[in-house]
């Protein structure tokens, strides 16, 4: 009984990073585009997989290494959490597994290795209908999650209910915003809970007074055209966070197997170049030295 238990965890666990289609790294905005190879063309396939956070920055890191590495072809499978990319790995189903966790001890068989490779700013953002609101305090960020202001009249905007778009409790986003903003507090039973990141950027995007907190460096790269709000009066800004400023990021790491193939180690030693840091450097990420 206990082996069919443990087995129906990892089924669970690789369901969102099981599907037969691939997308090619140099669609950024379109996770579901459809990776189609010649029987002509004779390459070696590197398959990544990651939790919603990581699939942008490294489909980025793959555009750039592959630009280089014709004979490389690199495919990504569905994203979905970070530990059911993680178990993917484990069980050979992908060679390289994106995270927004360090490598937890109960995940870690020994086998496997993990590396930060950059931090990705967590912005919190408006739908372009929202005019004359700028900047939230803590206590008023607080009291939007909360329900208690409900209304963006009250924070100097027009009078337009606000529409707070969520993301699930154990979501890298959600925590972050507990541990710099929220608190224990339980949010309002009218938020809109989603579970991807994509979705929450889309209907941000699409739904007017509605505030949210996603990826800055997601934003700049795909130039979304929403309101990026300041944090007690400091913006959500790289140079910011250099300085320590703002302090809301998120830590993205890549794990692999310890003997990977000679084509994965190479798009790792890519990542792990100054090249690799340029390219996360000019989209909005700061490198992890």
């Amino acid at each position: 009984m206990k082996k069919i238990a443990n087995s129906m965890i990892i089924g669970i666990l690789l369901l969102g990073l099981c599907s037969c289609n691939s997308v090619k790294s140099t669609d950024l905005k379109n996770s579901n585009s459809v990776t189609s190879l010649s029987k002509s063309q004779a390459k070696a396939v590197i398959k990544v997989g990651g939790s919603s956070s990581t699939v942008t920055v490294l489909k980025l890191l793959a555009q750039a290494y592959q630009s280089q590495n014709k004979n490389i072809e690199i495919e990504f499978v569905s994203n979905g959490q970070s530990e059911g990319a993680i178990a993917a790995l484990k069980n050979d189903i992908i060679d390289i597994a994106g995270s927004s966790h360090k490598l937890k001890p109960e995940e870690d068989n020994g086998q496997i290795q993990y590396r930060e490779i950059a931090q990705d700013l967590l912005l919190v953002a408006t739908n372009n209908s929202v005019k004359g609101v700028s900047n939230l305090s803590t206590k008023q960020l607080k009291a939007i999650y909360q329900g208690d202001i409900t209304n963006w009249q009250e924070l100097g905007g027009a009078d337009a209910k606000i529409v707070v778009l969520d993301r699930p409790e154990d979501e890298s986003a959600k925590k972050l915003l507990r541990k710099y903003y929220l608190g224990e507090e339980k949010t309002t039973t009218k938020a809109v809970i989603l579970n991807k990141e994509g979705e929450l950027i889309e209907t941000l995007q699409n739904t007017p007074n509605s505030i949210g907190a996603f990826s800055l460096a997601y934003s700049l790269i795909n130039k979304l055209p929403i309101n990026h709000l300041s944090l007690n009066g400091v913006a959500p800004k790289a140079q910011n966070f250099a300085s320590g400023q703002y302090q809301m990021v998120r830590h993205i790491g890549i794990l692999w197997d310890k003997t990977p193939s000679t084509s994965t180690q190479g798009f790792i030693d890519f990542i792990a170049s100054k090249e690799g840091e340029t390219v996360l450097q000019n989209n909005g990420f700061v490198p992890t030295k």
